[in-house]
């Protein structure tokens, strides 16, 4: 594998495809100090391509565990002021938000749970014109991913360093379709082969989704009315389009957040800041959980659930084959960004104002009047197995096949 070559080739389609960057626009990249090779093929590329300002903001996984393990609570309910200026001002002059995320999927393995979700709620109430650009089509976005020692390690324990390096950087390349001749282009064909399968959905206009598989999933989704199924990218308001996630494999929508009933099983581990939550279940009625269960990082679990009123309610249904190609690459990333494209799954928290007619122009009051939830928190977690069921009912009670044995029926 000439890795540098790759990287190059890397680099180019984040900022081609994934954010579709025009000239003049400023940037600003999240990333950790081990992909700094990315990272400065990143801005280069960038600015090559006319960005007017690309500021790349660093973290290291082993200082924010020390300040997670020494600080006071106060540290974290306080979210730093130069950070929401910095956030809050790319975002109201346009600015391009890219992430590229590196970190050990166990980094922060025993730190207070409790810490890690004050920062997220504090980060979401400071910067909340940086998210509500993203959430409301104002800002092109994309989050993804870089191979480093720690992370390929848990990913490839069996191997040396440098080989579990490789094998990772390998299998995201493959992801990503770096590997293919022209990755920009194949970008373009995987955003059409999206668009039948979006077209079917959106015609039926189903009242509610039933899923069913053997390790317990039993559970419906009411679906809001005027619902729209989303995926292979999206389109800010003012017309840009672009990857929010490289990989993706989904076709997404924003269920009812008061319709949901039953209970789901996850069917591989969540890796949620750090901490790995394993083998758990969560049990809805009329959209709220009612009860969780994890024989892995459960405090962390619950701690998210108790983020705020909406974190107990769905924001996100995801349908993906099992024959998608990170399925078939048969890896287990321990890391959601990958993880979610290899199999069916759901979010807790946030939904998509873009998953409702006319949703991008909706008032916070207005979206959850629709049907669509409001969260700080937006966490996916999967669901698919090789013998899902999902079947599609609509208003009239005709029942559609939309999954059998983990793959489309239709």
């Amino acid at each position: 594998m000439d890795l540098r070559e790759n990287l190059k080739k890397y680099a180019h389609l984040i900022v081609k495809a994934g954010c579709n960057l025009k000239k003049g626009q400023e940037m600003l990249i999240s990333a950790g100090l081990e992909a700094a090779p990315l990272v400065r093929l990143v801005v280069e590329e960038a600015y090559s391509e006319g960005a007017k300002d690309v500021v790349v903001a660093w973290s290291d996984e082993c200082v924010t565990r020390l300040h997670y393990e020494n600080s006071p609570m106060e540290c974290f309910t306080n979210f730093p002021e130069w950070r929401a200026v910095l956030e809050n001002g790319i975002a109201k002059r346009g600015g391009i938000i890219l992430s590229i995320m590196s970190d050990d999927p166990q980094a922060m393995a025993g730190v207070d749970p409790k810490k890690l979700l004050a920062t997220s709620k504090a980060s979401h109430a400071a910067c909340k014109p940086f998210f509500d650009g993203m959430n409301f089509g104002h800002n092109v976005w994309c989050i993804v991913g870089a191979a480093s020692p720690a992370w390929a390690k848990r990913v490839f324990p069996d191997c040396t360093e440098e080989e579990a390096v490789s094998k990772l950087w390998e299998a995201i390349f493959h992801a990503v379709r770096v590997d293919t001749p022209d990755p920009v282009a194949a970008w373009g064909a995987h955003r059409r082969s999206f668009e039948q399968r979006r077209a079917y959905l959106n015609e039926k206009q189903f009242d509610k989704l039933v899923y069913r598989n053997s390790i317990g999933t039993d559970i419906t989704l009411g679906m809001p009315k005027n619902h729209i199924w989303q995926g292979g990218g999206s389109e800010t308001v003012d017309g840009v389009y672009f990857f929010p996630n490289m990989p993706t494999e989904e076709i997404f929508c924003t269920p009812d957040r008061t319709r949901t009933n039953g209970t789901v099983h996850s069917a591989l581990p969540l890796s949620f800041q750090g901490v790995l939550i394993d083998d758990f279940s969560l049990t809805y009625k009329d959209g709220r959980i009612v009860s969780c269960s994890a024989a892995k990082g459960e405090d962390t679990l619950k701690e998210i659930i108790a983020t705020d009123d909406g974190s107990k309610m769905l924001g996100e249904c995801a349908l993906i084959p099992k024959q998608s190609p990170i399925s078939e690459m048969s890896v287990l990333f321990y890391n959601t960004l990958f993880d979610e494209n290899a199999a069916c799954h759901f979010a807790i928290g946030m939904g998509f104002p873009e998953c409702v007619k006319g949703g991008l122009e909706m008032t916070t009051e207005q979206l959850l009047e629709a049907g669509i939830n409001d969260s700080s928190a937006h966490v996916d977690f999967m669901l698919g197995t090789p013998d899902l069921s999902i079947t599609g009912v609509t208003a009239n009670g005709e029942e559609v096949p939309l999954f059998r044995d983990g793959g489309w029926a239709f």
